[in-house]
């Protein structure tokens, strides 16, 4: 049996945005920033590629996928800066 330190921060993300879910879908986004910014971070790395653009509706749909409230995850990505928008908003791109 292997022990988790708490130097490991990749398994325990993980693990802790993994609980956020139940079936694949997001169950509640958190209030607690730490725990948000952990989630967002997922999110991006796993629902939208690196070096391509999205319209607004790829990113609302790609979220959709995993919570209803589409509009706010889009609004925590961009502010947190985890998602890059156009200044006319035509464009949304996976930060870095």
């Amino acid at each position: 049996m292997t022990e988790t330190t708490e130097t490991d921060d990749t398994t325990g993300s993980a693990r802790d945005v993994a609980a956020l879910f139940s079936h694949g879908r997001l169950t509640a986004i958190p209030r607690k920033t730490a725990r948000r910014r952990q989630l967002l971070a997922h999110l991006a790395e796993t629902l939208f590629e690196p070096g391509r653009d999205y319209t607004e509706r790829e990113v609302n749909d790609a979220l959709l996928t995993v919570h209803e409230d589409c509009s706010a995850l889009r609004r925590y990505l961009v502010t947190d800066g985890l998602l890059t928008r156009t200044r006319d908003g035509s464009s949304y791109r996976r930060a870095g």
